[in-house]
């Protein structure tokens, strides 16, 4: 299933090309930039046209994508730890099981996105949509929330410890089984 719950293919990075380079060969300097070896060059995505990119298992550990089109991109048991991701339009990206450890998601839009499973420990979501997006058994431990979105979003035994919710709308978010901050109470509506 792709984006929106429509079946999509996804695009090989093989067939990608950004500002005249095939992704492919972006990704392999990435990763030999990661590995500290001859001729490593951090993989730089800013504004990429990403949609529906096969992006799975990929180590995109500090990469930079901010603003990029990941539209239906999958993320699946990718590593994204410490990548800037700011501003990507991400809805409905497959990003289960990924390591999203310390990434950077401000305003980040990732409406309907599959996030479940995803290791998020202290990652920047401040701003980000996160409406309708899947985020069952993720871990968002000492996240940053602040001003992020997760209307109608599935938080089914999701990991908010040590995360500050001040400012997040959790609005009709069943957090029943969620691991909330100790003492945590939702905001009262004033009439």
């Amino acid at each position: 299933m792709g984006l929106f719950g429509k079946r999509t293919r996804l695009r090989s990075p093989k067939r990608i090309r950004h500002n005249g380079r095939r992704l492919t060969e972006i990704l392999a300097a990435h990763e030999r930039f990661i590995k500290g070896q001859e001729g490593g060059t951090r993989g730089d995505l800013t504004g990429a046209d990403l949609a529906r990119a096969d992006f799975r298992a990929a180590n995109l550990t500090g990469a930079i994508l901010c603003g990029a089109n990941l539209e239906g991109a999958s993320f699946v048991k990718a590593k994204l730890s410490f990548a800037n991701l700011e501003r990507a339009r991400m809805r409905g990206a497959d990003l289960r099981n990924a390591d999203l450890t310390e990434a950077h998601l401000k305003e980040a839009d990732l409406t309907d996105a599959l996030i479940s499973g995803v290791e998020a420990l202290r990652a920047d979501f401040s701003g980000a949509c996160l409406r309708g997006a899947n985020l069952s058994v993720a871990n968002l431990r000492d996240t940053i929330l602040r001003g992020a979105d997760f209307r109608g979003a599935n938080m089914t035994t999701t990991v908010l410890r040590e995360t500050n919710l001040d400012g997040a709308n959790l609005s009709g978010v069943d957090l029943s089984t969620a691991l909330l901050p100790p003492g945590w109470k939702p905001p009262t509506t004033t009439a």
